[in-house]
Parts: structure tokens; C-alpha cells; sequence
């Protein structure tokens, strides 16, 4: 096998890892969140307005954390800067 084709190997499988990481620990933060928001909604009814703001807010940041790790999958995937390394260029 050339040094290439095993580069190419294991960029997709970094790619695919980063993505299954980047998409698992994204959501179960934002399952935990929601669970919390909910019973300090279910507590305090009468703060559910800065509750509700606190906790999207909050979707927000967890949410780009699963953004930035899509963005490093694509990098790695389609605009690798050791690939021309690799290939002797």
C-alpha cells in the first residue's frame, strides 16, 4: 500500500471519529440542559421567561461545539494541507 492511500485511511477514519465525538457529546449535554431547565421550571414557574432565555443561550454554545467539530471533519477530508507531503509535491 502507498503512504497515500494509507494517509487517505486514516484521515476518513479521523473524520469519522471526530464526527461521532462531535455529534454524541453535543447532544447529551443538550438532553442534560433541557432536563435541568425543565425542573427549575417545574420549581420556579414564575422565572420560566429567564429560564427559557438562560437555557437557549445556552443550545446555542453546546450546539456550535458540534459545528466546530463538522468543520474540522471537512477540513481533514477536503482541504488536507499534508496531503501534498504525502504525495512527494
Amino acid at each position: 500500500m502507498s503512504p497515500a492511500l494509507i494517509f487517505a485511511i486514516v484521515c476518513m477514519v479521523v473524520a469519522s471519529l471526530t464526527t461521532a465525538v462531535g455529534s454524541i457529546a453535543p447532544a447529551v449535554s443538550q438532553g442534560r440542559a433541557v432536563q435541568s431547565a425543565l425542573d427549575a421550571i417545574a420549581r420556579q414557574p414564575d422565572a420560566s421567561d429567564r429560564i427559557s432565555r438562560t437555557l437557549f443561550v445556552g443550545l446555542a454554545m453546546i450546539e456550535s461545539l458540534a459545528i466546530y467539530s463538522l468543520v474540522i471533519a471537512l477540513i481533514v477530508l477536503l482541504a488536507n494541507p499534508f496531503l501534498s507531503l504525502v504525495r512527494g509535491q
